[in-house]
């Protein structure tokens, strides 16, 4: 039994398009450094100090002003669906969430948590009302995971925050 022959630009393009099809896309947005989410965070700041917390990635520094202590910003990273998502959380010298920025999100979808009105839902909220999911921190369709996952990490910050750095 004879084997069709196939062209050789036929086989070409058919293997290509295999690969165009598998290869995984690439949708990341670097939307803030870390100095810029910082100055964003605490725009009268004259200066930030950094403060160790022990261990992994995450880093802080203490925001000072003219008139003394401003709070502290927190850098993180968390894991969307696949990917991890920068963030920066800035917190008052008590501990009460005054901001949250997303400075970097690689996932092909659900980047509406960089959205001013879905960060907002974290102001006010601290080490002694943490952020709920789904109850105070509402989801957005399409970014379950995006949003649980930031909220679960700002949990994470805020303790971290009363355990290590919280004035006592």
């Amino acid at each position: 039994m004879r084997h069709p022959r196939i062209e050789p630009w036929l086989a070409a393009g058919l293997c290509g398009s295999a690969i165009t099809v598998t290869a995984p896309c690439a949708f990341a947005a670097q939307y803030l450094t870390v100095e810029e989410a910082r100055r964003l965070c605490f725009p009268s700041a004259t200066a930030f100090d950094p403060r160790p917390i022990g261990g992994g990635a995450t880093r802080c520094w203490a925001a000072r002003g003219p008139a003394g202590p401003l709070g502290y910003a927190l850098f993180d990273a968390v894991i969307g669906k696949h990917l991890l998502i920068d963030y920066m959380l800035a917190v008052d010298p008590a501990g009460k969430i005054l901001g949250l920025e997303i400075l970097a999100y690689r996932e092909s979808y659900g980047g509406q948590i960089r959205n001013a009105s879905w960060r907002k839902q974290f102001h006010g909220l601290g080490p002694s009302k943490a952020p709920r999911f789904q109850r105070d921190i509402a989801n957005i369709g399409g970014a379950t995971l995006s949003c649980r996952h930031v909220t679960e990490g700002v949990n994470r910050l805020l303790r971290l925050f009363a355990e290590r750095i919280a004035p006592r």
